[in-house]
Parts: C-alpha cells; sequence; structure tokens
C-alpha cells in the first residue's frame, strides 16, 4: 500500500455533498443497475424493468431540481465549465496528487451532464418503446407510431449499451483518483465531507 501524499497546500475538510444528493446518487446507481440487469437478463415479463425504470425517472426530476434550486455544490452552474477549463484541467489530470476540487471538478461536471442526458433519453425511448410481444410495450408507446416505437426500441437498446460503458468508465476513474492521485471520492459521496483547497 502507497503512502498518502502529503498536500503542498493548506487544505481544510469541508461538507461537500448535502444528504439528499448523496441518497440520490446510490439511489440512481442501484436503480440503474437493476433496471440494466434486468433489461438484459430477464425475465421476460419486464414489470421490474419498468419498475426500476420509474425510480430512474423521479430521481432524474429530483436531479434537476435540485441542480436548478438546490444547495450550492449541487447545482448545474457550480460544476459546468466552458472548454478553456476542462482543457486546463485534464492537462493536470495525470499528476499524482490529489486535486482537492471543491466539489465535481471540470471533467467530472461534464460526465455527470453527459450522463444525465444519456439516462433522459434512455427513459425516454423507455416509455415508448415498443417490442411488439404484446407484454413489454412502454407506456406511452400508444401515442406515437408502429415505426416510432420500434425506432425508440433500438435507441433503447444502443443507450443501454453507451450507458453501461460510462459506468464503467466511471468506476475506473474513481480507481484512477484512489490509486494514482491518492484521492478518495467514494467516501464523501457517503460522509459528504471533502478535503479540499483552504481558501485564502
Amino acid at each position: 500500500m502507497t503512502s498518502p501524499i502529503l498536500p503542498s497546500e493548506p487544505v481544510e475538510t469541508v461538507v461537500l455533498w448535502d444528504p439528499l444528493l448523496r441518497v440520490f446518487h446510490w439511489a440512481l446507481a442501484i436503480s440503474v443497475a437493476a433496471a440494466w440487469g434486468l433489461g438484459r437478463f430477464g425475465p421476460d415479463q419486464m414489470t421490474l424493468h419498468f419498475w426500476f425504470g420509474y425510480a430512474v425517472i423521479g430521481l432524474l426530476a429530483f436531479r434537476v431540481l435540485w441542480g436548478l434550486f438546490g444547495p450550492r455544490r449541487a447545482r448545474f452552474s457550480s460544476f459546468i465549465y466552458g472548454p478553456r477549463a476542462v482543457l486546463a484541467y485534464l492537462r493536470k489530470m495525470g499528476a499524482r496528487k490529489p486535486s482537492y476540487w471543491p466539489g465535481h471538478n471540470p471533467m467530472g461536471g461534464l460526465f455527470v451532464i453527459g450522463l444525465l442526458a444519456v439516462l433522459l433519453a434512455q427513459v425516454a425511448t423507455g416509455l415508448i418503446a415498443d417490442p411488439e410481444d404484446y407484454i413489454n410495450a412502454g407506456p406511452l408507446a400508444g401515442l406515437v407510431g408502429t415505426d416510432t416505437a420500434r425506432t425508440a426500441l433500438g435507441l433503447h437498446d444502443i443507450l443501454g449499451n453507451l450507458l453501461a460503458a460510462m459506468v464503467l468508465l466511471h468506476v475506473a476513474v474513481i480507481y484512477f483518483y484512489r490509486l494514482w492521485k491518492h484521492e478518495d471520492l467514494i467516501r464523501p459521496m457517503l460522509t459528504g465531507r471533502k478535503a479540499v483547497l483552504k481558501k485564502g
């Protein structure tokens, strides 16, 4: 086991993630994993898949509201950065030291927005998808034409693969930060507290 790298700049431990955001994070992880697994591996009647999908819809609705009106660090405005900031952070990302970033860093913020967009598209296509098996049609499939419903089904499958790839990337980055940068990103999402650079 490698020893932690001592910070060259003063840091402090602050409360970063509020309780509702932390509950949302883990509830979303469970709901997405369950919906994806049930969609891929059955059972053939996807009632449970649908219910976990509805849970994802509810959680996404909460996250959008929290991103607009929640605590400062939960708001989209706190982690949406321009291309210059993203590239500047990316250039320093390989440094073998913690970032002590106070919230989602520019790369993390970009990933969050991308993940939320894919999830929104995933649930939208699921609501209108129709495999024409008379069992597993989305609850809103009757509101669109057959061609649209079948296209939505294909997109739902593609987006599921993309979502799985994004989750694997997320886990890989967590391990990269833990093993290379000596920065634990899991504990703050459990306790809400994180070491950040001290202001002033």
